[in-house]
């Protein structure tokens, strides 16, 4: 039976030593390309069982670290396929210690009963700040400047130079780091458009525009900040750089790669359609460090562009509130059954069960989402106090956390043999 012990005591000793097949100092945690020292404290804090490596994993080494696994901890080079998940036979939750989680298959994962957590928010500030870098740096052409003087040759010019100051930025997608990189903007001065799927109230004096063709048309700076979708793939391309955008305007990505057409941007740039342009993300991105950025040749060439290996939200900073954000889900998960920001998992929790309440259990349900399930684990528990319970779905699976009071150790076992039985069923655990 599968069971978890959380940091407290319950069930009596002789209850404990018979229901657990596992206690904290089992939980086995792998963390993957170096992960934040501040969530290997709280995994240590808990008693856990970590193992860490300095660089993402691939083929037979990754499945021979993951079998035993019940948590992984990954950044963004390491892809976990439904292969690799299939052969994670106790994988219960997965750490996404950055942004994105396209390294995951997400639906592959909640038909497994694994949960997929994030840190969407922790890095907004270091975003915010690295764009109001680019922008200054691409309106005094600090880029070429500085790599003619790395090459020995003097150039002061003031031709096309400018100040941000009484300059338009439009904003693509007021997120927490379109409207963080807003409030920055405005404090030096410049005039603040951003355009957003959602009317949202803008911070400051910001105002939003109708289409995004609008915002295009008046920005001197462009900068992106939206998620991976359909509806964002190729969003910049032709027909909005050399169409739309001003003449002299400047496009920022530090977005997703996806979001801007490589061919695009380099025309642009070449034709001196656009005066500069800033680029963090590609649509293809070498797995590891080195000399591995051979894809897009013709953007080496082009002037007034920087280009940075997609390092964003990479500060110590950052690095540390999402080591710790994270850590907080994955503990909270295995401690306590929650799935609040779990990004491919119905959203479920419930207080946790106090100190006095010695013969509860809280058992945690992860069920295709089909008719009659609930009515089935209901009639389970029918000849028990269920203190709370709550249930939430999302697409075809569903999760359900119940405690039941007054449960005794052959009850017990007798519980999770037939909440498994059922063919719904894809993991039950049961935390006491």
């Amino acid at each position: 039976m599968e069971t978890t012990q959380p940091r407290r005591s319950s069930f009596s000793q002789v209850k404990a030593k018979l229901l657990r097949p596992f206690n904290s100092s089992e939980i086995k945690i792998l963390l993957l390309e170096n992960v934040n020292e501040t969530a290997v404290k709280a995994f240590n804090k808990e008693g856990y069982q970590v193992e860490t490596y300095s660089k993402a994993l691939v083929g037979d080494e990754l499945l021979d670290k993951i079998k035993d696994a019940h948590v992984i901890g990954i950044r963004s080079k390491t892809k976990l396929t439904k292969e690799v998940l299939e052969h994670a036979k106790n994988l219960l939750v997965i750490g996404c210690f950055c942004i994105g989680t396209n390294q995951v298959d997400l639906h592959a994962a909640a038909s497994l009963g694994i949960s997929v957590f994030n840190s969407p928010f922790s890095n907004s500030r270091s975003v915010a700040e690295l764009v109001i870098g680019e922008v200054i740096s691409l309106a005094r052409q600090l880029g070429d400047r500085n790599n003619e003087m790395h090459q020995g040759i003097w150039n002061k010019v003031s031709k096309n130079c400018y100040e941000i100051r009484g300059k338009i930025l439009g904003i693509v997608g007021y997120g927490h780091i379109g409207a963080q990189l807003s409030v920055l903007a405005e404090s030096m001065g410049m005039t603040v458009y951003f355009y957003d799927v959602l009317q949202i109230m803008p911070l400051g004096t910001a105002k939003q525009t109708e289409s995004l063709e609008e915002l295009l048309s008046i920005a001197d700076f462009v900068s992106l900040h939206v998620p991976e979708l359909e509806e964002t793939k190729n969003m910049i391309g032709e027909r909005e750089i050399m169409t739309y955008m001003k003449k002299g305007a400047y496009l920022l990505n530090n977005a997703r790669g996806t979001v801007v057409q490589i061919p695009a941007l380099v025309k642009g740039l070449q034709t001196g359609h656009l005066a500069g342009a800033a680029i963090d993300v590609y649509p293809k991105e070498p797995a590891s460090n080195g000399p591995h950025f051979t894809d897009y040749p013709d953007l080496l060439a082009c002037p007034n562009l920087i280009m940075t290996p997609h390092i964003g939200g990479s500060t110590e900073e950052a690095q540390s509130m999402i080591g710790i954000e994270v850590s907080s889900a994955l503990v909270k998960f295995i401690n306590e059954g929650g799935s609040i920001g779990a990004v491919n998992f119905p959203e479920v929790d419930l207080r946790a069960i106090r100190e006095e309440e010695t013969d509860t259990v809280r058992v945690c349900v992860v069920h295709r989402n089909v008719p009659g399930f609930l009515r089935a684990i209901n009639e389970i528990f029918a000849d028990h106090n269920v203190e709370k319970q709550y249930s939430d779905s999302k697409g075809d699976i569903a999760y359900v956390m119940a405690d039941i009071s007054n449960v005794t150790e052959d009850q017990l076992h007798t519980l999770y043999n037939a909440i498994t039985a059922t063919a719904a069923n894809i993991r039950t655990r049961v935390l006491y």
